[in-house]
C-alpha cells in the first residue's frame, strides 16, 4: 500500500539486509523489506545518484499486462504492479497519466496475432481491452493507419526516475540508508553473515538482495553464484518528434510484436512533459553500459558466454537489420511511417537511448520471464527486463516473501 511508509522507531530491528542496486527495483525492494520485516536496510549503489541506468533510460511506459503469457511471473506481477504504482504515484504527487495504447496491425497478415494478443490481455485481466477496425482506431489516433488495432485505454506513462527518488526518501524515512558511489568490490558468506566490501567500507548483513541490472553478472560472480543465465546487453536507440509533429500522436502507438523476441519493436510513445519518442530498436551492445558504438569494454565477457554465440547464430538476420537501423535514420522513419504516414525525416531528431539487461541461457534462448534465485543468504534477481519498472512494487513484495527469514 502506498501509505505504508513511515517512521520505524518503534519497531524491533532483527535483521540487517543489504540491497545492491539503486534502480527502481532495488529501492522498491529495500522499502518493502523495511516495512514488512522491520529490517535495517542499506542500499549500495555504484553511481552518484539513484536510477542512473535502466530506470533513467526507458520510455516511461506503465505497461498494462497485454503481452505476457497468462500465469507467468511477468503477467502476475505486472498486473499487481500497475495498481500499486498508480496508488503510489497518487499518494506522493508523482506524475501518472493513462495515455492509452493502440497495438496496430499494419497488414491483414498480422490480424491473427493481434486477435491472440487481445485474448491474452483479457486472460491477464487487463481492463478495457477493445478490438477496433481501421475506422475506429482513427477515432483514438486520428493520424494513425492500420487494418485493425487493440486498444488498452489504461496503459499509462509516468516518470520512473522521480519514482526512484521518492523510494529512496522512503528508505531513509524508514531508518535505512542509500549509499551512493559505493560500488560493490567483494562478497563473502562467513559465520552466518554476508560480508560486503563496497566503496571503501566493509558491511555485514544477515541477507543480501542483488538487484544490479546490467551489473548482475559481476555481482553474482563475487557471490560465488555465476548461474546458468547471463546478462547480454541490448542497446535501445530513440528518436524524438520535433515541433508540431508531436501533435500527430496522442498516446502510445505500438506494432504487433514478433513472438520470437521479448522486444516490442519500434513504437511511438508520448512522454510526461509532452514529448514523443520513436523507438527503440534492439542492438547487441558490446559493453554492459554500452550507450554508444565506441564502447567495447565488456566484449570478451559478452561474447565469451556460449549463449551469446548460439543466440547470434539463430537470429543473425534480425541482428543485421537492427544494426542497419541503428546507422540509417530512414529505417526508423519507415517504421514510424508504417503507422503514422504523415511523418517526415525532418520531424525526427536523435534522443538519448538506453541499454536493456536481457538474460540469455546457455543454449542461446532469450529468457522471457523474471528470474529470481536464492543462493544461501544471497537473493539474486537474474532477469528483470520490461515490465520490471511497472512491476517494481509487486516485484518487491514477491522478493520480500522469498528472502529467508532470520532464524532466531
Amino acid at each position: 500500500m502506498a501509505g505504508r511508509a513511515g517512521k520505524s522507531e518503534n519497531r524491533l530491528v532483527t535483521e540487517k539486509i543489504g540491497v545492491v542496486g539503486a534502480g527502481v527495483v532495488g529501492l522498491a525492494v529495500a522499502r518493502e523489506l523495511a516495512i514488512t520485516r522491520g529490517a535495517a536496510v542499506t542500499v549500495l549503489e555504484k553511481e552518484p545518484r539513484v536510477g542512473v541506468h535502466q530506470t533513467g533510460h526507458n520510455s516511461g511506459v506503465v505497461h498494462a499486462g497485454i503481452y505476457y503469457p497468462p500465469g507467468s511471473l511477468k503477467a502476475r506481477l505486472c498486473r499487481e504492479g500497475v495498481a500499486l504504482l498508480k496508488e503510489y504515484c497518487a499518494a506522493h504527487g508523482l506524475p501518472y497519466h493513462e495515455a492509452g495504447k493502440l497495438v496496430v496491425a499494419a497488414t491483414r497478415a498480422e490480424r491473427p496475432r493481434l486477435a491472440a494478443l487481445a485474448e491474452r490481455a483479457r486472460a491477464n485481466g487487463v481492463p478495457g481491452i477493445a478490438e477496433l477496425d481501421a475506422l475506429a482506431l482513427r477515432e483514438i489516433e486520428p493520424h494513425a493507419v492500420g487494418v485493425a488495432a487493440v486498444h488498452s485505454p489504461h496503459t499509462a506513462i509516468c516518470d520512473f526516475p522521480a519514482v526512484a527518488r521518492r523510494l529512496a526518501l522512503d528508505v531513509a524515512e524508514l531508518g535505512g540508508s542509500v549509499r551512493l558511489a559505493h560500488p560493490v568490490r567483494a562478497i563473502r558468506e562467513r559465520a552466518g553473515r554476508v560480508e560486503v566490501v563496497a566503496g571503501r567500507r566493509r558491511f555485514a548483513f544477515d541477507r543480501l538482495v542483488v538487484c544490479a541490472g546490467l551489473g548482475t553478472d559481476a555481482v553474482a560472480r563475487m557471490a560465488g553464484a555465476p548461474g546458468e543465465v547471463r546478462i547480454v546487453p541490448f542497446r535501445g536507440e530513440f528518436y524524438a518528434l520535433k515541433g508540431t509533429a508531436r501533435d500527430l500522436v496522442r498516446g502510445l502507438i505500438y506494432p504487433v510484436p514478433d513472438p520470437r523476441y521479448p522486444f516490442l519493436g519500434v513504437h511511438l510513445t508520448r512522454q510526461i512533459g509532452g514529448g514523443v519518442l520513436v523507438g527503440p530498436n534492439a542492438v547487441l551492445a558490446l559493453a554492459y553500459e554500452g550507450y554508444g558504438w565506441s564502447n567495447f569494454r565488456n566484449v570478451g565477457q559478452i561474447i565469451g558466454w556460449p549463449g551469446t554465440l548460439r543466440m547470434a547464430r539463430t537470429h543473425w538476420r534480425t541482428g543485421v537489420k537492427e544494426v542497419y537501423g541503428s546507422l540509417v535514420k530512414n529505417v526508423f522513419l519507415s517504421a514510424a511511417r508504417r503507422y503514422v504516414p504523415g511523418l517526415t525525416a525532418a520531424d525526427l531528431e536523435r534522443a538519448p537511448g538506453g541499454v536493456r539487461a536481457q538474460a540469455v541461457a546457455r543454449d542461446g534462448r532469450l529468457v522471457d520471464d523474471f528470474v529470481v534465485d536464492v543462493q544461501g543468504r544471497v537473493v539474486l534477481v537474474r532477469n528483470a527486463p520490461s515490465p520490471a519498472a511497472t512491476s517494481s512494487l509487486a516485484i518487491a513484495r514477491h522478493i520480500a516473501g522469498i528472502v529467508p527469514a532470520l532464524v532466531q
